[in-house]
């Protein structure tokens, strides 16, 4: 008896998370998903709180996007923010999907000397066959899994981005972050860092990276808008036939005047409806 009531009581505790008591708070939204986009969405959730008196917005800690995916079917966020399209099961669980903006991928180093790379040493540090700077100091790759959104989009570039990337992945001794603040931590510390990140999270985390050129190419929002440059990540917001009322007016809010002012400033194309 005594341990069926700690259980109880634990999954009382799980539930309180999940679904907070709202009586006192007025309509909560729950949003989660990529880490990148997190940032920026908590910024345009403290002016939606404000225009929108008795709503809570609530942007959960980096779910990713499969986390955020899965907590939206199971109806424990309402909002979730993608960096990948939905896979065929994903799909069968009454899920929808509408692509809202892009950010460019950005190659980034905590070296301040570094300002080009080109893809083909890109190609060569993942594969292991370039492993120093020019000043002779060790390239400290920093990957991400092999089944996250980023290396998801990246490795459907190219079949020779797909095959560098495979050979990185069996690599003995590589140090792989699982969530987007996780790979920025570890970029900022560790000397002569090298790895990939998103433009939205680099400006709107301030994170102190260098953001390198990529073949004499700014990775810019204008860039991918002219077709220069050709490395981006995708945004979606997903949901399903039960999200509410509020979730949908918070949606909405992201194809505003000031929703697409905070995105635009913080370094994503928006896609207009």
């Amino acid at each position: 008896m005594r341990r069926l009531s700690v259980s109880v009581f634990a999954v009382v505790l799980i539930l309180m998370f999940l679904f907070p008591l709202t009586a006192f708070a007025g309509d909560v939204i729950k949003v989660g998903g990529t880490g990148s986009a997190l940032a920026t969405m908590r910024a345009i959730a403290d002016i939606f709180e404000k225009e929108n008196p008795g709503v809570k917005v609530e942007v959960l800690p980096s779910l990713g996007s499969t986390g955020g995916i899965k907590a939206v079917i199971k109806g424990a966020i309402d909002v979730a923010v993608s960096g990948r399209e939905l896979n065929d099961n994903e799909k069968g669980e009454g899920t929808k999907q509408e692509e809202f903006a892009r950010s460019p991928f950005i190659f980034v180093t905590n070296k301040n000397n570094a300002t080009n790379i080109t893809i083909k040493e890109i190609l060569q540090i993942y594969k292991g066959t370039k492993t120093a700077w020019p000043d002779g100091k060790r390239i400290r790759l920093v990957l991400r899994p092999e089944n996250e959104a980023s290396s998801i989009v990246l490795m459907g570039t190219s079949p020779e981005i797909r095959d560098a990337f495979e050979k990185a992945f069996k690599r003995q001794g590589m140090v792989t972050a699982i969530t987007d603040q996780e790979c920025a931590e570890i970029l900022q510390k560790m000397p002569d860092s090298f790895g990939i990140l998103t433009l939205d999270q680099l400006i709107s985390e301030k994170l102190l990276l260098n953001a390198l050129s990529l073949d004499g190419v700014k990775p810019t929002v204008k860039a991918i808008v002219n077709g220069s440059y050709k490395f981006y990540k995708p945004f979606y917001i997903v949901t399903t036939d039960k999200t509410s009322e509020p979730a949908k007016k918070f949606i909405s809010y992201l194809f505003t005047t000031k929703g697409i002012k905070i995105l635009e400033k913080n370094g994503y194309l928006v896609i207009r409806r």
